[in-house]
């Protein structure tokens, strides 16, 4: 922290903010602080390992009555905050996906808070609504999206799909906007996903209406993949029994093993039966970026609505959420409303409203980020790091089938690699081993990894995705998982890999 000794009763003023000078001086030092803390990410520990609680105990439990300095408020952001959270743009945290942080993303989130709109309709901020329009029209040509396809701006995918679902259910059941579920003699209606898809499908049926248990969890393919003749089979014995097949969510990137259903299969099935065909393409979406993975694209064109977060693949800061759909018009005839408070007399009937397009009225301008971050790269150097990233992932699979130790445990499509440590012969051993690495590995704060079940086994997770991770990185955090597996089978004996 700057040495500035602290003014009594605070910096801000009585009646004001603070001085137009100490906010320029606050600003340079943030600047060095927030380009430090990039720099030498590295050197920090990964996560805490506090109990909960213990931050809120370093903390002033009484709301404050009187000012404090920004000096005193930022030296307890660097004492008890900072220490506090977990890292995720470390270049060795390799958990989850990657919400990776960029510089340009960073100027942009500080210009957005400066700017503070609400970007809840043209008239209160042209340039919010505009550039959301721009940027979502850009990802769409690079998603292979026909015109027909809009979109709209949410925080993250589980409030897209939510609103994509209310969608469907609007058009299977004409009204229920205005006259609701129930009394109206209507159908139990079901959703389909595999079972390898994001539990954001349970929790948008649960939000408008259609019930956690009416989400039919269908069987996988050995490749993690949707099964489609299960699908057919669950909608045969469903409508046997008075349900009403809604829509089929499928997935392009699942959150295990970042695997992609057959898509053009799942059209048929969809056209077959009048169903919605929602593609959650939250982090696998990003892949269409480059030519040589367009096959990723397959039956987009067909689908009804698909979401992709750029917020993960596409290194734009959280949050970011776009959904799209095929005349989005269906989705602001479900949610548009205009109480006097927001009529728009001086509208001029060109505009896009976009609180018309969900349940949020205030938006906050996430477009900007996303048209800086974009711009900054371009679409050759999104590729660019989206390759490395793949690179890295192959590389890792390969080290994996070099260790006679470990072993693969789903096909590597995207950056993400699973895997186990298999050698024993008790698979409830195997099990209790694999989580003890990743727990004895976060417990380090030298590396963050996740920790998921495939076919009823622990295997150990890796996500790529950050814009700091180089080559060495994934050596340092691989060397430390064969130590780790070796310290906790006393073996530590064990020759390491040449990958180290």
């Amino acid at each position: 922290m700057k040495d500035r000794k602290p003014q009594p009763g605070g910096d801000v003023g009585e009646l004001g903010d603070i001085s137009p000078e100490l906010f320029r001086e606050q600003l340079r030092w943030l600047a060095d602080w927030i380009a430090d803390y990039r720099e030498n990410i590295g050197q920090r520990r990964i996560s805490p390992n506090d109990e909960p609680g213990a931050i809120i105990a370093r903390l002033d439990a009484a709301a404050p009555e009187r000012a404090a300095s920004l000096d005193e408020i930022f030296a307890e952001v660097e004492r008890v905050i900072v220490p506090g959270v977990a890292h995720w743009a470390h270049p060795q945290f390799m958990s989850y996906f990657g919400c990776t942080t960029t510089s340009p993303g960073i100027l942009a989130e500080m210009i957005t808070g400066a700017l503070n709109v609400n970007a809840m309709t043209w008239r209160t901020s042209p340039a919010a609504t505009e550039l959301e329009t721009l940027v979502l029209d850009w990802l769409r040509q690079w998603l292979g999206l026909p015109n027909e396809f809009s979109g709209v701006v949410y925080d993250t995918a589980s409030i897209s799909t939510m609103h994509a679902l209310a969608t469907a259910r609007e058009q299977a059941a004409p009204n229920t906007r205005k006259l609701g579920l129930s009394g109206r003699n209507l159908p139990a209606f079901r959703i389909y996903t595999s079972n390898q898809a994001h539990s954001s499908v349970e929790k948008g049926a649960i939000a408008i209406g259609i019930g956690e248990d009416n989400v039919q969890r269908v069987p996988i393919d050995a490749g993690f993949r949707l099964d489609v003749s299960a699908l057919r089979k669950m909608i045969a014995s469903d409508l046997g029994k008075n349900f009403k097949p809604l829509a089929v969510v499928a997935t392009v990137g699942t959150t295990s093993t970042a695997s992609v259903d057959p898509i053009p299969e799942i059209v048929q099935v969809c056209q077959e039966h009048k169903m919605w065909l929602h593609i959650d393409g939250a982090y696998g979406a990003g892949l269409a970026l480059l030519p040589e993975c367009k096959w990723v694209t397959a039956g987009w064109s067909e689908a009804d609505s698909i979401v992709i977060n750029p917020h993960k693949m596409l290194f734009v800061p959280l949050d970011f959420s776009a959904l799209y759909l095929r005349d989005i018009g269906r989705l602001r005839r479900l949610f548009a409303l205009m109480p006097e408070y927001l009529h728009l007399r001086d509208a001029v009937g060109a505009e896009i409203n976009y609180m018309d397009y969900g349940v949020q009225l205030g938006r906050r301008f996430r477009a900007l980020k996303a048209w800086v971050v974009w711009r900054a790269f371009g679409r050759e150097g999104l590729a660019a790091r989206i390759r490395h990233h793949l690179r890295l992932a192959k590389l890792l699979a390969d080290w994996v089938r070099d260790d006679e130790r470990f072993e693969l445990s789903a096909p590597v499509v995207m950056g993400v690699v699973c895997f186990r440590f298999k050698a024993d012969d008790d698979d409830k051993k195997i099990d209790m081993i694999n989580s003890k690495i990743v727990e004895h590995i976060n417990a380090s704060g030298r590396a963050y990894l996740t920790q998921t079940k495939l076919h009823g086994r622990t295997v150990m997770r890796i996500g790529l995705g950050n814009i700091l991770t180089t080559e060495q990185h994934l050596r340092n955090v691989w060397g430390l998982i064969q130590l780790t597996a070796g310290e906790i089978t006393g073996r530590a004996d064990w020759p390491q890999s040449a990958s180290r």
